[in-house]
């Protein structure tokens, strides 16, 4: 592995000047996806460019390091999708995605779970080179989605389960998949919940991009069984923050008159509870990254 380019020798499929590119421009793509998710305010409990919701180990700007700091690690990905790898393998370039983090952020956990879901859409874009061709990928999102799920699926759901995370004591806990079954099962909620929502949060907010972005993110509160919640506030915590969820949406979501002052409402309430829906802010950034790819290939 080379981090400083991102680009990895051994992998034979990648590494005409089409295939760089190709490269290249998905990490990019996964990049401006969680700076797209970190610049959307007022995100219920998240760190924003605005302030640092409830947390206060980290600001935008730790954000800004750890994805900058990770984004070779994403060519990565992609390469290692090209040339056929089994989950092991990108398991590797995800856990040197996590030291490089850490080490950006002096040991604070900015993207774990970014890095787990991007990353397997990283080598999802790379299987996609591998088979069309680098000059003609299939980067919609049902085709990337369906990559991950068929090719890795199965070894996402046997593990290895981490002792010791938010996502494995909600499991033991609460029974709840978490992350891991989203990503097993394709992203459904990113696919079917966030991209719609996203969409018709550009009609319902034309020229306004950061509020579509809130649209959707509001549309993945209401519906997702996130884990960081469960860990935060356990099963009451979990049901309220959907329960406010579902009442922006329900009043209009960005559509209703003072949309922003009502979601501003809700984002000091979850901080007054110390509630932190981080796995809805991975969902997010994966909706960004799949409309951007099919936007923009």
């Amino acid at each position: 592995m080379t981090a400083a380019s991102g680009l990895s020798s051994a992998a034979d499929p990648l590494l005409g000047p089409s295939g760089r590119r190709n490269a290249a421009h998905v990490a990019r793509t996964a990049v401006a996806a969680l700076v797209g998710e970190l610049e959307t305010w007022p995100k219920p409990g998240l760190v924003s460019h605005v302030d640092s919701g409830s947390h206060t180990d980290m600001t935008a700007a730790t954000f800004r390091t750890s994805a900058a700091a990770i984004g070779p690690y994403f060519a990565e990905l992609v390469i290692a999708g090209a040339a056929g790898a089994p989950m092991d393998g990108l398991r590797a370039i995800g856990v040197a995605a996590e030291q490089a983090m850490l080490a950006a952020t002096d040991g604070v956990n900015t993207h774990r779970g970014a890095i787990f879901g991007l990353g397997l859409l990283c080598a999802a874009a790379g299987a996609a080179c591998g088979d069309a061709g680098c000059d003609a990928p299939d980067w919609r999102p049902g085709a990337l989605c369906g990559t991950v799920r068929t090719r890795w699926g199965r070894s996402i759901v046997r593990g290895p389960i981490p002792l010791r995370s938010h996502g494995a004591d909600a499991l033991r806990q609460y029974g709840a998949g978490g992350a891991r079954a989203q990503a097993a099962a394709g992203f459904p909620h990113a696919y079917d919940i966030g991209l719609p929502a996203l969409r018709l949060g550009r009609t319902l907010a034309p020229g306004d991009p950061e509020a579509a972005r809130i649209q959707a993110f509001f549309a993945l509160l209401a519906s997702t069984e996130d884990t960081n919640l469960l860990h935060r506030g356990g099963a009451d915590g979990l049901h309220y923050a959907q329960t406010a969820a579902a009442g922006f949406l329900a009043s209009g979501g960005i559509a209703q008159p003072d949309w922003r002052k009502a979601a501003t409402k809700i984002h000091h309430a979850f901080i007054d509870r110390r509630l932190s829906p981080g796995g809805c802010a991975d969902l997010l950034a994966i909706t960004l990254f799949l409309d951007a790819l099919e936007t923009h290939p």
